[in-house]
């Protein structure tokens, strides 16, 4: 769908300001672990009356399709806010998913492979990063498998083992619970359900950033770390870099779960 210049500049402005904070704020989280909200003040200051006039034109030409967009913009705001809210989401990628949605619902261009029926941009995105983050579990596979590194087949897929001497200095959050009785180490790795189950009870991970901003709280689980020689963590990777590929991709590609399933369709 081609949008006629009233609609498709003011998107285009939007996806300017928002797509250069998005690579900002993934430099950020990749350096820093932490995208302050400030960040997306000057995308908000440019994308949001672009939203607004956008909005206004649609509601104006046909208020049914209007109304059937602003439903979908609220719905997926909504589970967005939900998924940070129990932690599932991190804080920065969940505003910025939210961001996207509601400044822009349309994709302001014809990608290259076209857009899929549904013609929604936020879509597009959320399923173009989650693709492309599934990319990262299959690397670290082959590179634990190339290694010989044991562990159970999920954590295989998603972390891998490093010196626990210089643990604090890695990006990630530790999956081994270590504990040492009568002068001997016990340890277990914490399955998905378990670790999500923490997640949805509120109980903090803990991250490696943890370890390396406040030692002192940490001395024990330190000291346990460079015993045990090797301790597992996750890769490190922020969403927000997926959301931000997934993002440029949606833009200047398309869907490329619709792209999928129109390949294997014959289509």
């Amino acid at each position: 769908m081609i949008l006629p210049p009233v609609v498709a500049v003011p998107l285009m402005i939007a996806v300017v300001a928002i797509g250069v904070t998005l690579m900002y704020a993934s430099i950020l989280d990749a350096r820093e672990r932490r995208v302050p909200h400030r960040t997306w003040r000057p995308a908000l200051v440019i994308a949001i009356p672009m939203a607004v006039w956008v909005y206004g034109l649609t509601i104006l030409a046909d208020w049914q399709a209007a109304a059937g967009y602003l439903i979908l913009v609220a719905v997926f705001c909504g589970f967005f806010y939900l998924f940070q809210a129990v932690n599932l989401f991190g804080g920065a990628d969940a505003y910025a998913l939210i961001i996207i949605t509601a400044c822009i619902p349309f994709f302001p261009i014809e990608p290259y492979f076209g857009t899929s029926p549904l013609g929604f941009f936020p879509f597009t995105v959320l399923t173009n990063a989650v693709l492309i983050n599934i990319a990262a579990p299959v690397a670290i596979l082959v590179k634990n498998l190339l290694e010989g590194n044991r562990a159970p087949l999920p954590c295989l897929f998603l972390g891998f083992p490093v010196d626990g001497k210089a643990i604090q200095n890695e990006f990630g959050f530790v999956m081994e619970d270590i504990e040492e009785e009568e002068g001997r180490l016990t340890r277990r790795f914490v399955g998905f359900t378990e670790s999500l189950g923490r997640i949805v009870r509120g109980e903090r991970r803990l991250y490696t950033k943890d370890l390396r901003l406040h030692p002192k709280d940490y001395q024990r689980e330190l000291a346990l770390y460079r015993k045990a020689g090797k301790v597992w963590i996750s890769y490190g990777i922020p969403f927000i870099i997926p959301i931000t590929a997934g993002f440029l991709t949606a833009l200047f590609m398309g869907d490329i779960l619709f792209v999928i399933m129109k390949a294997l369709a014959g289509m």
